[in-house]
């Protein structure tokens, strides 16, 4: 069913959907006052990478908003009732990706002293892998940022919006506009403290929503997980080999993913290299894996009363739609303003980053900004942020494309696309790090073009290639591994020093 018939019969008013409206214009206005004051005296640097003078522990604050965002809101609790908590696996993956990014990847970016990390790839293995991989970030980011985005404003819309006659695209036009107003100028500077407050924002309404629900059906968390487990939600491994869910697959798929999604990322990264040293870079790591998997449990815990809770209220929500026909139909309306400005700070950690990101790997990885003496400050910042509108309107057709296609679990959506998008990304950044050879540059596109093609083909047809295994998020692992085969192939003994 679509979130749409959970809403049809509502007793919602216009005038309480108005209300909720005020509430997030207000929120907005809060943020945009923040990011103000944050950017004051920004330039090109402190737009890239924020001067490299960011507090580490508001980054990590801020990038653990980032790393979850509206998709683990709503669409890790509403996976609870199909995948119960093996999610756990792939938290527990997570972790361990975060400490070979602090020890492996973050001494390589701060040693080169970058603005982009794909620029290791130039220095390591030329320009044109340079170019494919900041090729790959940009599509890849494009896509998993408006996935999210998408998730957000179709609940926005259907809740609040709809009932004023605003269409789909102007909800979406009015969020990224906000967005806009407070990174056009501040970038990384504005975006450390503003998802700083967003986070803050975000896990508040974690918690409230649970004491909700737990006082509601007169539950201690203790009585809540028994009751879950009754239910078959609270189991965490799955040791079927076959699974998509096996827990080797997922621990190992999830380290993987976050070494990609994370690691290999210039939106993740330039928000971790703004930090000022090493040193507190890499505590700025561990402390996002080990605050991840408390998290991440948390919205877990919180899948399972939404499914227990939706059985006692007569609510046949599953997926990214449950969490929304509960907090929006059946709690009080000042659960229902909790719900909504959690989801906005959900959603904007995600999208702000996303934007700045592209915006600088484009503008420094493709246009080459930084090595262009012709332009000078002014000129740059015209382009600057002529790219950052661009991606914008990008970013407005990806979301209404999303709209079409309408799938009902949207991490299983982003987790897909990393699969294919990240991969050549982690066999060029692989190659680099872990051999001593040098490529045929020229030929470097084409390992990479040809790993998701591959990759796609063995995905579709997996049942009549390997029977009964499934593969799950091993898939992003295949796809690096292909790519990192198809470099040595164009390669040669004696590395390029750097």
């Amino acid at each position: 069913m679509k979130l749409c018939y959970y809403f049809a019969n509502t007793n919602l008013t216009i005038m309480s959907a108005t209300l909720l409206f005020v509430f997030v214009i207000i929120y907005f206005l809060i943020l945009l006052g923040v990011a103000k004051i944050a950017g004051r005296n920004s330039n090109n640097m402190s737009f890239f990478i924020g001067n490299k003078n960011s507090n580490w522990m508001l980054v990590a604050f801020g990038m653990i908003g980032t790393s979850l965002s509206g998709v683990t809101f709503v669409s890790v609790p509403g996976a609870v009732g199909r995948d119960a908590f093996h999610y756990v696996q792939i938290t527990i993956g997570y972790l361990i990706g975060y400490i070979c990014i602090a020890y492996i990847l973050l001494p390589i970016y701060y040693k080169l002293n970058l603005t982009s990390i794909y620029n290791y790839l130039e220095t390591r293995l030329g320009f044109k892998a340079y170019k494919t991989g900041a090729s790959f970030f940009v599509l890849s980011r494009t896509l998993g940022a408006t996935a999210r985005l998408y998730l957000v404003v179709k609940i926005l819309q259907v809740f609040i919006l709809d009932s004023m006659g605003v269409p789909f695209w102007g909800t979406t036009l009015v969020i990224l506009a906000m967005i806009l107003l407070y990174t056009y100028e501040g970038g990384v500077k504005t975006i450390v403290w503003t998802d700083t407050l967003q986070t803050s924002g975000m896990l508040l309404g974690l918690i409230i929503c649970s004491v909700y629900i737990l006082s509601s059906m007169d539950f201690t968390a203790m009585q809540a997980y028994t009751a879950m487990e009754s239910r078959g939600y609270a189991t965490i491994f799955d040791t079927d080999v076959n699974s998509k869910s096996f827990f080797l697959k997922q621990i190992i798929g999830g380290a993987f993913v976050t070494l990609t999604m994370t690691g290999l990322d210039q939106e993740m990264m330039q928000k971790n290299i703004s930090v000022k040293t090493l040193k507190d870079a890499q505590k700025n790591m561990i402390t996002i894996g080990i605050t991840m998997l408390i998290v991440i449990s948390m919205f877990l815990f919180l899948g399972g009363l939404l499914h227990i809770y939706g059985r006692m209220v007569s609510v046949n929500a599953v997926g990214d739609d449950l969490f929304p026909a509960l907090a929006l139909n059946h709690m009080p309306p000042y659960l229902s303003i909790i719900f909504i400005l959690a989801l906005i700070s959900a959603l904007f950690p995600s999208a702000d980053g996303a934007i700045t990101a592209l915006t600088s790997s484009f503008c420094i990885d493709l246009l080459g900004m930084q090595r262009n003496q012709e332009w000078d400050e002014a000129k740059k910042k015209k382009i600057r942020q002529t790219v950052h509108l661009s991606f914008a309107l990008i970013f407005l057709i990806i979301v209404m494309i999303f709209k079409w296609i309408d799938n009902k679990s949207t991490i299983d959506l982003l987790l897909k696309i990393a699969s294919y998008t990240y991969g050549p990304l982690l066999g060029l950044f692989a190659f680099g790090i872990l051999t001593k050879r040098s490529i045929q540059d020229k030929w470097s596109p084409i390992p990479c073009f040809a790993a998701p093609i591959i990759c796609l083909i063995l995905d579709k047809y997996q049942m009549a290639i390997l029977g009964d295994f499934k593969i799950g998020q091993e898939l992003l692992i295949i796809n690096g591994l292909i790519t990192f085969i198809g470099l040595w192939l164009i390669s040669k003994p004696g590395i390029k020093k750097i």
